[in-house]
């Protein structure tokens, strides 16, 4: 039996980075991935700030395109943000789940693709973890297990075991082939759609990818709305922006979604024993924004920093690994989930109209800063300009109307 210091479950970006970041350190680690290669369920459309390929030592090579523009349609108003320079990047999803599941491997770890969880459990002294890998049953023995294994929580709880209560979110991405000319339209830009016409309880979108592919998604929050009572399939929206934005011709080369499993509050349980739960498992997602590649690399990083104080036998529980989490994220991510819900389900169309109006002045960097590293207080630079244009608004109504009884009274 095949004995490591730690063994992650799930080859996700939190997975990934974990196992890649405990391999540099010299630990003996077990990379176990479900599927037999990573093209396979490439779900994320994984638009990130540019700073992210830095933050990881990610290559070029993951990436899909750049971009530089930010476009927020709604079903009365659209506003544009650019700059001259990229900001940011579109991932490729799988190939950045590919590269970091060989640079553990570079780096001495091993990876197990096509391999399945079961169970673990304790013996002698021991942490058995079975699992079927190309389907036969192998078991090897490990001092920490990881669960990465997004909203399934695999590791982490048992199939009758009780659980937080979970706020889901569904979304469905259409990875499309279109004309070189209709490429450059949205080649630099993320684009997103809200409001009823496009996607109530939630947002649709757009990416680029690669040269003449785009990636055209829906997500909803699976909750009721307050004003929206009935909502069409997902694919209904898709095929609106197709239909009625895009307006063209394209290939449809894949279709891919995915359930995510949100707890409000970050309620969910951080570890047990010496299992102890990363990414998607403990809800590392921006509400908000519907982003968890870059929160799933930092929270990994959080998370195998703990692991080795574990391993040295500095201590024998993860509490400090949850209260660290929590200090990191909970604060700006409560204000992430309340903004969240109000806008998804409960702002009617002419409010969504409004905060993209309110948005309006501000720059690309701005607008960057707010979303995602949850700088809400620039939201108030956009105020003067807002109530600047309100109060000349509201002095041309009073001149207009003045001028009219004017020349009433003259007429009389």
């Amino acid at each position: 039996m095949q004995e490591f210091d730690v063994v992650v479950v799930g080859g996700g970006p939190a997975g990934g980075q974990c196992a890649r970041s405990l391999a540099k350190t010299g630990r003996k680690v077990l990379l176990v991935e479900r599927h037999k290669d990573f093209a396979i369920n490439s779900f994320s459309s994984a638009g990130t700030p540019l700073e992210t390929l830095s933050q990881y030592d990610l290559p070029e090579s993951v990436v899909g395109t750049y971009w530089n523009k930010f476009v927020v349609v709604t079903s009365n108003q659209q506003g544009e943000w650019k700059t001259p320079e990229a900001i940011g990047a579109v991932l490729d999803f799988g190939k950045l789940r590919e590269f970091l599941a060989n640079d553990v491997q570079a780096i001495g770890g091993e990876v197990w693709m096509n391999c399945r969880y079961v169970s673990h459990s304790q013996n002698t002294g021991q942490t058995l973890v079975s699992l079927v890998r190309e389907g036969e049953a192998v078991t090897v023995s490990a001092r920490v297990v990881v669960d990465a294994t997004g909203p399934f929580r695999a590791v982490m709880y048992g199939k009758d075991d009780p659980k937080p209560e979970f706020l889901s979110g569904t979304g469905i991405e259409y990875l499309i082939e279109v004309s070189d000319e209709v490429y450059q339209r949205y080649s630099d830009a993320l684009t997103f759609f809200l409001g009823y016409k496009w996607m109530p309880k939630g947002y649709s979108w757009i990416f680029p990818m690669a040269p003449n592919r785009l990636k055209v998604g829906a997500g909803i929050i699976n909750a009721d709305h307050e004003f929206v009572k009935q909502t069409e399939p997902l694919k209904h929206y898709i095929h609106l922006i197709l239909q009625d934005y895009i307006k063209s011709d394209y290939t449809l080369i894949e279709v891919h979604g995915s359930t995510l499993k949100y707890s409000r509050g970050l309620q969910d349980v951080y570890y047990r024993k010496n299992a102890i739960a990363i990414g998607d498992a403990v809800s590392t997602v921006n509400f908000l924004g519907g982003e968890g590649i870059r929160h799933a690399m930092q929270g990994a990083e959080i998370a195998s920093k703990h692991i080795q104080t574990y391993l040295d036998r500095q201590t024998d529980s993860f509490q400090d690994y949850q209260t660290e989490m929590h200090r990191v994220f909970l604060k700006t991510w409560n204000l992430s989930e309340k903004f969240g819900m109000k806008k998804y389900l409960q702002d009617c169309d002419e409010i969504v109209d409004k905060v993209v109006t309110y948005l309006r002045p501000l720059s690309l960097e701005d607008v960057v800063d707010i979303l995602f590293f949850y700088r809400f207080e620039k939201v108030s630079k956009g105020l003067p300009q807002y109530l600047r244009r309100k109060l000349d608004s509201f002095w041309t109504r009073v001149v207009s109307r003045w001028r009219k009884l004017s020349r009433k009274a003259i007429a009389s």
